[in-house]
């Protein structure tokens, strides 16, 4: 599968679709959102966690498949 470009992606839906595969293991980032200051750079500001957080984060990334 061929990988999209930054502008192909809407940012909106990148946010969405990170919060419900964040959710789907019990790791919520508050601060998650798009970043409004660089629109045409269609950044996702993920914010700041706690130690704990950032951890279950580690431990879930290194628990799913790699992406291909």
């Amino acid at each position: 599968m061929a990988e999209a470009s930054a502008t192909e992606v809407d940012p909106f839906t990148a946010v969405e679709s990170l919060r419900a595969a964040l959710d789907q293991v019990g790791i919520v980032l508050p601060s998650l959102a798009v970043d409004p200051a660089t629109p045409s750079l269609h950044l996702v500001e993920l914010g700041r966690v706690r130690a704990d957080v950032a951890m279950r984060l580690a431990r879930a990334l290194q628990q799913g498949s790699p992406m291909t």
